[in-house]
Formats: C-alpha cells, structure tokens, sequence
C-alpha cells in the first residue's frame, strides 16, 4: 500500500500555536497528512529530501495504523488523538543536553496538563499516567553524523478524543468539553518543545520535575522479579535504584 507524502494541512495547528507563543514563536515548519502506517518513516523521507536541517519540523497524521512505541510494542493511534514526530536542528548545542530532551518534553508536558487540574504522574522514562492509566508517550532518537550529534527526534502521542485500550485514558473523559481539541493540544506540543530547545544548555532542570511526578517509589525487576526502591534520577536521567545494600541505575527498561 503506497502511504501518503506529507502535506501542507497543518495549517489551524500552526494557527493555534502563533496565537499562544505570540512574538516567540519559533519558525515551525508543519506537516499533516490524514493516515499513514506510521509518522516516523515519513519524516526520515522528508528530512531526507531536504538540503538540511535549519528550522523544526514535525510530520502529524489524523490516524496511524501501524505506530510502535518504546520496546516496539503497538501503539495504538486512531482518530482523535495527538500523533507527532518532530526533528530538532541541534548542532552546536550539548550533546548531553540531547540524552534528556525526552525527559525534558515528558516534563514540559506534565506541567501544561497540570495547569487544567491533572494529577500527572511520569512513568520512566516516556509515559504521562492519570488515575494510573496512560495518557501519553514520548520516544526520542538521537541522529548523529560521524561523531557529530545533527538532531533530535521525537516521536509523541496523546489520546485527546479518540478511544482507547482499558489501560488507557483521553483528555475528552478526564475534562470533557474543554478538552478542546487535536490543534491546540498539538500547538502546546510545540510549545514544550521550544521550551525545551531554549533550556537546552541545561537540560538537566526536568530531573527535579520528573522525580516530584514518579509513578512509583519501587519497580520490580521484569528478569527476577526482585522489588527495587525507587530513589530517584541521576544527572544523564537513569533511573536510580536499591535493593538492600545493593545499587544499580537503568538507563534503560532491562
């Protein structure tokens, strides 16, 4: 099945987002296509097109029908939902910086869902949960040329009015009709993102955020089952652990 270029279309988000950053707006280049089997495969063809990579760009589509998240695991994307991949120019800035943008997005994020009177907690390290339930993920990529970092990607979905799995939660049943819709929580997106692109010479300021909103304060380890405590991040973002006199940090789901 031959999936759709991206189009032109993203032009009531870009509306959206000139009316709420105003004068700071960033020079966002949008694209929005109606279906597709995933966003990220479009925006590699799209940056792959283009001479280089100077101002943001995001890929949005309506519906994926193919959308994976973190571990490759499907990730639903229906109509009504918010599904983004974005491409952040990032030469000359901190590499490190770059290992927390996720961290950084998840975090912005929570605090714009909080100012609506969410009770945001953070599942480490992509997932935004109300009443335990997922609301939305974040997976980042770093894109290097030789040792160079060139950019960072990230792919983000949010259920804003579409149905969801059991273990999944929407905007539209948590605020109802002032839930608002698909542009404006996709013009918020890029306003995180801007947020964390201006902050990105230390990026470690999401760390204090992200720990204040753990979901847990202990995780049992999926290879033995052993309970780990929870005590919060380290500077890179790994998650840092204790099992009696025992330590470890996972910088990833093992």
């Amino acid at each position: 099945m031959h999936w759709p270029e991206p189009g032109s279309g993203g032009g009531r988000l870009m509306a959206a987002y000139r009316q709420l950053a105003g004068p700071a707006a960033e020079p966002w280049l949008v694209r929005r296509v109606p279906v597709c089997a995933s966003t990220e495969p479009l925006l590699a063809g799209w940056l792959q097109r283009s001479a280089g990579l100077e101002r943001p760009l995001a890929v949005v589509a309506r519906h994926q029908r193919k959308a994976t998240g973190q571990r490759g695991r499907v990730w639903l994307a229906p109509p009504g939902g918010l599904w983004v991949s974005a491409a952040l120019p990032w030469e000359g800035r901190p590499a490190a910086s770059a290992g927390l943008l996720g961290l950084s997005v998840v975090a912005a994020m929570a605090e714009c869902l909080e100012q609506r009177g969410l009770p945001v907690r953070i599942k480490w390290p992509n997932d935004l949960l109300v009443e335990g339930r997922k609301l939305a993920g974040v997976l980042p990529r770093l894109v290097h040329r030789g040792s160079r970092l060139r950019q960072v990607r990230i792919g983000f979905g949010m259920n804003v009015a579409n149905p969801v799995p059991p273990e999944g939660i929407a905007l539209r049943r948590l605020l109802g009709p002032a839930h608002h819709g698909v542009e404006r929580w996709g013009a918020e997106l890029l306003l995180a993102f801007d947020r964390c692109m201006r902050r990105a010479s230390d990026g470690s300021w999401c760390l204090a955020e992200i720990e204040q909103r753990l979901w847990s304060d202990r995780i049992p380890d999926p290879k033995d089952d052993r309970i780990w405590m929870i005590e919060g991040l380290a500077p890179d973002g790994a998650l840092r652990l204790r099992h009696g006199a025992e330590t470890c940090c996972w910088r990833r789901w093992p």
